[in-house]
């Protein structure tokens, strides 16, 4: 099982993120993706699927249209620990440049 992120470590590991912000009513993160219509938002989640099964750590999401949300903490730790800064980075890289 993974430690909770807190403290120092957890300050250090969320200033590595672009766009990911805490969420104010659980332990966990979330970013918005942004797609110019639906089929291409729809590709994104799929490769983060894919990634998702490869690394067995998987996320919380909303789809609307051409938008994409992203909400990551671990359930076994009930909080946000180093696995998810690792998937939001991995999930950055999947992302459209803007959203980087």
């Amino acid at each position: 099982m993974s430690d909770k992120l807190v403290g120092a470590k957890r300050q250090t590991a969320l200033k590595e993120l672009h766009g990911w912000a805490e969420v104010l009513e659980r332990d966990a993160i979330r970013k918005t993706y942004h797609f110019p219509d639906f089929p291409t938002a729809w590709g994104f989640m799929s490769q983060v699927a894919l990634l998702a099964e490869r690394v067995d750590h998987h996320p919380e999401w909303f789809n609307d249209m051409g938008r994409v949300e992203i909400i990551l903490c671990t359930r076994n730790a009930d909080g946000l620990t180093q696995a998810d800064v690792d998937f939001a980075h991995r999930v950055d890289q999947i992302a459209p440049r803007h959203d980087r």
